[in-house]
């Protein structure tokens, strides 16, 4: 028997459950195949940023998340004679959320697989090990080793790690490279240390990490030279020397699971290959110094989740999927880069080299601006899209926020106080304006074709005019600003009428003026049909996918731990 969906997902990882919870909110029949038997129960990931906590609130269950958090986690950095080089403790929180905070990952992922318990028409299937998918002109269908019934999908997104079967089918490259460097992780139950912080210790004898994680565990992870072998490393005595090195009493640490593994920094060729997708691990691999191998497999479901939604429901074409990749290797090859410099820094073991870099961190230490540059994080690559599904106008201004994050500061409502941003948005399109008639500027027109998208309207004004009834409009949520942020915002940018996406990246801006030729404008460049259109994949042809043993592919490496 064959079971039609309109997606599949192959992987119940946090990049595959994030997704199904997105695609379950918009109503999309959807199913998660997962090899496993269960969901894996080890800690992997042990960072969570601001927009990871952002994307869990808009599915709704990032209460559910926080209780296995460490919110606004520092990170400090020491070189071999335990003098801190630089401190991460960036303290604000534009996007509603702290932007580093400790967390268990398997907790966390546990509460992505429960949130899909709201929807009937999400069902995650454990045992499912994908074997062949055969490509048509309306979907794929999916067939799985040991018999189980098959599946027809519109469309197929990979979300099976950095092993991905998925994107071997699909035959998509993995670029990049694997270092030589191996380390050695140690997760440890009851916190021998119990500090809620974390360090790096950038000597050049053994450089390790030591990670507060949530709920009394710990992360260590020692270099490993050369000349100690991975079976030395798995050897209890070796690991209980390693941690004789941070704990007094390494032989009472109650360690959970201990592995070796090495650094990859690998990008897939394409993220899309006709109605097959990629998406976390499966599609992007890096080191783990920034913490951004997790977070960045939950963009990528942020990013593809509206659009997969926007293209099986009709409200916009299939090339609208075009600009997932666009939009996400530009940024995920930023990541990559940033978390292998970092890498690069912290590991020296030749010990002149390591000096060296000490003394020009230690003196730029000393500038005000390098040191906030570095507490503050602003180092980290933020989503700037030039191109994809955004619209820049030829008359924009210079510092055109297009393609950006939009903030989420707390507002008040007329009925409530004191809630994100997103809380009044939703969970879909939205447009906003600063202390404007809204339907008035957009026009009928292109007010009405929003309005037949489901899209929110919301009027941010001071305070003071909250409560003023001038041009209120049925239609349109009218919120203070709570804090001054968004007038903050606004006083940034000449631009006053954003049009944002479900992701909360603004798609298009504009002064006031010009609202209506932007809306026209925007709604050609997402491929948006309100009130219809059939969003079919126009392929001829049938493609026939045969999944291969591991050891037989090429260029598949093994996901970070």
């Amino acid at each position: 028997m064959t079971e039609h969906v309109d997606v599949l997902i192959v992987g119940a990882g946090p990049s595959g459950l994030t997704l199904a919870n997105i695609l379950g909110l918009h109503g999309v029949r959807t199913v998660v195949a997962e090899e496993r038997d269960t969901l894996i129960d080890y800690p992997r990931g042990v960072g969570l940023d601001d927009e990871a906590l952002r994307t869990f609130q808009s599915i709704g269950l990032v209460e559910r998340v926080l209780p296995h958090t460490v919110p606004n986690q520092i990170l400090r950095f020491f070189d071999a004679k335990r003098r801190l080089l630089a401190e991460m403790a960036p303290p604000d929180a534009r996007f509603g959320w702290p932007k580093r905070n400790g967390f268990v990952q398997p907790m966390v992922d546990a509460e992505l697989f429960g949130g899909l318990e709201r929807f009937d028409h999400v069902d995650v299937r454990f045992g499912h090990q994908m074997q062949t998918c055969v490509e048509g002109d309306d979907g794929v269908t999916v067939k799985f080793a040991g018999g189980q019934d098959a599946v027809h999908a519109r469309y197929v997104v990979g979300c099976d790690g950095g092993r991905s079967a998925t994107r071997r089918l699909m035959g998509v490259s993995f670029d990049g490279t694997t270092s030589s460097t191996r380390w050695l992780v140690v997760d440890v139950a009851n916190d021998p240390l119990g500090h809620p912080n974390s360090e790096v210790g950038a000597d050049p004898v053994r450089p390790y990490v030591s990670i507060s994680i949530a709920h009394g565990i710990r992360r260590f992870e020692f270099m490993i030279h050369p000349d100690e072998t991975d079976e030395q490393a798995d050897d209890p005595a070796f690991v209980r020397r390693m941690l004789a090195q941070r704990v007094p009493h390494p032989d009472q640490v109650d360690i959970i699971r201990h592995r070796v593994y090495t650094h990859h920094s690998r990008i897939a060729s394409s993220f899309r290959k006709g109605r097959l997708l990629l998406a976390g691990d499966a599609a992007h691999l890096m080191p783990v110094w920034q913490g951004q191998g997790y977070n960045s497999g939950i963009r990528d479901s942020a990013n593809l989740g509206w659009k997969l939604a926007a293209v099986v429901t009709g409200q916009a074409g299939d090339a609208l999927l075009d600009t997932y990749d666009v939009e996400r290797r530009k940024h995920a090859r930023a990541m990559i880069g940033l978390s292998t410099m970092v890498g690069r820094v912290i590991s020296p073991t030749n010990r002149r080299v390591a000096g060296l870099r000490d003394r020009v961190i230690h003196a730029a230490s000393v500038v005000p601006t390098l040191k906030r540059y570095v507490l503050e994080m602003r180092f980290k690559p933020m989503p700037r899209y030039q191109h994809g599904a955004v619209f820049h106008a030829e008359h924009r201004s210079e510092n055109s926020p297009t393609g950006t994050l939009f903030i989420q500061p707390r507002v008040d409502t007329r009925d409530r106080q004191n809630v994100l941003l997103d809380e009044v948005l939703g969970t879909g399109f939205a447009v906003l304006c600063w202390s404007n008639n809204l339907r008035a500027v957009l026009g009928a027109n292109a007010f009405d074709r929003w309005k037949a998208l489901g899209a929110r309207f919301i009027e941010a004004r001071p305070m003071t005019q909250l409560h003023w009834p001038g041009h209120d409009d049925a239609d349109v949520v009218v919120v203070g600003d709570k804090t001054g942020a968004l007038k903050g915002w606004f006083d940034t940018y000449t631009d006053s009428v954003l049009f944002l996406r479900p992701d909360r990246c603004i798609a298009a801006a504009c002064i006031a003026q010009r609202a209506a030729e932007t809306s026209e404008s925007l709604f050609d460049v997402l491929c948006l049909t309100p009130g219809g259109g059939s969003g079919s994949h126009d392929n001829t042809g049938t493609v026939l996918y045969v999944a291969q043993p591991a050891a037989e592919s090429t260029g598949t490496v093994a996901g970070s731990p």
